[in-house]
């Protein structure tokens, strides 16, 4: 069969239209595109990564070396320079106007050298950190051997394009609610424009720079609280001591001397001290510690007559605190006064300082501090001295009245048992630092014993009510009543007698009678404690009103001035106990939130791209810290709030909470401060209108706090803790 007869096929008919051919390099020219978006998209995955690696590295920095800046700043700069592909870079600090050069990296010597050597300088008109000082933003030059200030030749600028090559800068501030607290500087030595993603790393850099800054700040602030508070104990505690002795040698003068200079020893880290006694116009040293103890001129059996020692003279008349920074150029020394040669030549002493014991205007000795070497006392130390000096005046005014023992012995046993009493409180304030409950127990029963009363009460000022806080050996009834209603309003009839009248006066009530008082201002105390007598003695800090001390007595006998004074004494001994209290605790709790703080941050540093530990750790600190029960952290979808982080909640609520996401509103804590942009606090959620969320617990709720994460004004989400007992 010929090709012309074969029959011809029929088309198979088909609604659809069969795919075009494409040419032919266009799958080729598709597949280059994808490889090159894959490229850019690897690329950009890289330099994300390198950018969280560094940030990582720089809050690592910033949690293993708390208070170091330096190692911060290295980090930090090598980073920078790195990262934004730059030659070298400069950190500034700022000091009033001025610059210094605290941090670079692979700057090259010839203008580090010069840097250094310009120490603190003013910029130069136009260069990059004048630039930003004045407009508070981030500057980028990108040619500086083109700019004016390297045409007029400014120093710092020529320094820089000559010495280091500089042509592209980027500079950017660091600053603290606009404050400028420094500048960041990078440098290329081609003129090649810094990118805006170099540019907004830089900026992040420079907003860690300004973290570290401050957590180096609070950190040393801490630090210093925490040297002034041991010092302050150190003190208290050496006070307590030398008044313990006091109290225990009575007429022994000898031991009370050798713990004072002792403990000035010690304390003031001197070389050695010494504390002599006048008897008439001649000089004796009773004690000396230290160095030259056991030198024949301080012996206590040897007595410095002004025609020997003519250093006893002028001796004789100075009645104020001095301080010696370097004994050799005294004319005493040059004069080779014995005095002099003893303590500079044998003892090695260049810096004295002498503090005298006084009685009223009458001089008894004085008391020294000698050191090796040319180095000032501090005030705190000269006042250290002073209370020893004050100290010893009263162990000696202690072993007069001793002395007279047999024509005043009533008057003695008193006094002494009053210091007694003193030193016992002093001794339980400084061996319980942060506990009130004894001390205020052992004031209490040391006021009643020793002022022949009842019982006593200390009250503690609410602002605009007193609160009832120690008793001691009050009959029952009125302790059950006082347990009942601890909170006394001064405006009350019942109370204003006594501490109505303390509120306003801030000044000493006693009351001989309260039976003459009219009905209603005696009828607790009269019905309940048969109170007569009653002396009430404000506790003052600064002149304002911080409490009250009470005694009293079931009969009518005044208290004397004695007794009063006693009680004012004690009444100041409760205001320090506070303050310890209140410095301690402040202390404390700092302490506890610079751990906490330093947790997060190294679980930040751990886990850089994982979130649940680090939310999981913040609800924990917050529950611990702010003393809660449990705790949600919320994160913002753009419509509701959704559960991500909890602590000490049940699966049951967990799981409710999941099924019910919250949307802004006023319905509950976390939907108010997300609406709000602020924090809230409701004390009791039980007795709020408004709470309507209707939450599946087993134990309700009661004081809840919301805080709200911000972004800028953008919603991120809220941290909410709860307690299940009413308290703010």
């Amino acid at each position: 069969m010929s090709l012309a007869t074969v029959p011809k096929r029929r088309k198979r008919c088909t609604s659809a239209t069969p795919p075009p051919r494409q040419p032919r390099g266009v799958k080729k020219t598709t597949v280059a595109r994808l490889q090159r978006e894959l490229d850019a998209a690897r690329r950009q995955l890289r330099e994300a990564l390198e950018q969280q690696t560094a940030t990582s590295e720089v809050l690592s920095v910033i949690s293993s070396s708390p208070g170091e800046l330096e190692p911060v700043f290295q980090a930090l700069m090598a980073n920078a320079v790195r990262l934004c592909e730059a030659k070298f870079g400069v950190l500034y600090i700022n000091e009033a106007g001025r610059f210094r050069m605290a941090a670079a990296h692979n700057v090259p010597p010839p203008f580090a050298l010069a840097r250094s050597r310009r120490g603190l300088f003013h910029p130069a008109p136009g260069s990059p950190v004048d630039e930003v000082m004045k407009a508070r933003r981030t500057v980028q030059i990108a040619d500086v051997a083109a700019t004016r200030a390297y045409a007029e030749r400014h120093p710092t600028i020529v320094e820089a394009v000559e010495l280091g090559g500089v042509r592209t800068s980027l500079a950017v501030p660091m600053l603290k609610e606009n404050e400028l607290i420094g500048v960041i500087v990078i440098f290329r030595q081609e003129v090649r424009a810094f990118s805006n993603k170099q540019v907004a790393l830089l900026t992040s850099f420079a907003d860690q720079a300004v973290i570290a800054i401050e957590n180096a700040r609070l950190l040393n602030e801490l630090r210093q609280r925490t040297t002034d508070l041991g010092e302050a104990l150190e003190q208290q505690t050496a006070t307590a001591d030398i008044l313990a002795v006091i109290s225990s040698s009575q007429a022994q003068l000898k031991p009370v001397f050798e713990t004072i200079v002792d403990k000035t020893t010690r304390i003031c880290k001197a070389t050695f001290a010494c504390l002599g006694l006048f008897e008439g116009q001649a000089l004796r040293f009773a004690a000396i510690s230290g160095a030259s103890a056991d030198s024949e001129f301080f012996h206590p059996e040897r007595l410095h007559q002004p025609d020997g020692c003519p250093y006893v003279v002028p001796l004789a008349r100075a009645k104020k605190t001095a301080q010696t920074l370097d004994l050799r150029a005294e004319r005493g020394y040059l004069e080779r006064d014995p005095f002099y040669v003893t303590t500079a030549d044998i003892g090695g002493a260049r810096a004295a300082l002498r503090v005298p014991l006084l009685k009223d205007s009458m001089l008894l000795g004085h008391l020294w501090a000698f050191r090796q070497e040319m180095r000032p006392f501090s005030d705190k130390q000269i006042a250290l001295l002073q209370n020893f000096a004050n100290q010893a005046v009263i162990a000696i005014e202690n072993a007069r009245l001793v002395g007279d023992l047999r024509r005043r012995t009533d008057d003695l046993s008193e006094a002494l048992e009053q210091q007694t009493a003193t030193s016992e409180v002093l001794r339980v304030i400084s061996s319980s630092p942060g506990e009130l409950e004894p001390v205020f127990e052992a004031m209490l029963a040391n006021a009643t014993r020793l002022c022949e009363a009842n019982f006593g009460s200390l009250y503690l000022w609410q602002g605009d009510a007193f609160r009832i806080t120690a008793m001691h050996n009050a009959p029952p009834a009125y302790e059950e009543l006082r347990r009942r209603e601890p909170v006394l309003d001064p405006a009350h009839p019942a109370v204003q007698a006594i501490l109505g009248r303390l509120a306003k006066t801030k000044e000493i009530v006693q009351i001989a009678d309260l039976t003459a008082a009219p009905q209603a201002e005696r009828s607790a105390l009269a019905k309940f404690a048969g109170a007569r007598t009653v002396l009430a003695v404000p506790m003052l800090k600064e002149g304002e009103l911080i409490g009250a001390i009470i005694i009293y007595r079931q009969e009518v006998r005044a208290f004397t001035d004695k007794q009063i004074e006693l009680v004012t004494s004690f009444a100041r001994q409760a205001v320090i106990a506070i303050e310890n209290t209140r410095l301690l605790n402040e202390l404390r709790e700092s302490l506890q939130q610079q751990t906490a703080t330093a947790d997060v941050l190294k679980v930040i540093s751990r886990t850089a791209f994982e979130l649940q530990p680090i939310f999981d750790t913040l609800v924990e600190n917050a529950v611990r810290l702010c003393e809660a029960e449990r705790a949600f952290l919320f994160q913002f979808d753009g419509k509701f709030l959704r559960s991500v982080a909890t602590y000490n909640v049940s699966p049951e609520l967990r799981e409710f909470v999941d099924k019910n996401p919250i949307a802004p509103g006023r319905h509950s804590i976390s939907a108010r401060a997300a609406l709000e942009r602020r924090t809230v606090h409701v004390p009791d959620i039980q007795g709020d209108p408004e709470y309507a969320y209707a939450v599946r617990d087993e134990r309700p709720i009661r004081t809840t706090l919301a805080v709200p994460m911000l972004k800028g004004d953008d919603l991120v989400g809220t941290i909410t803790i709860y307690r299940l007992e009413l308290k703010p």
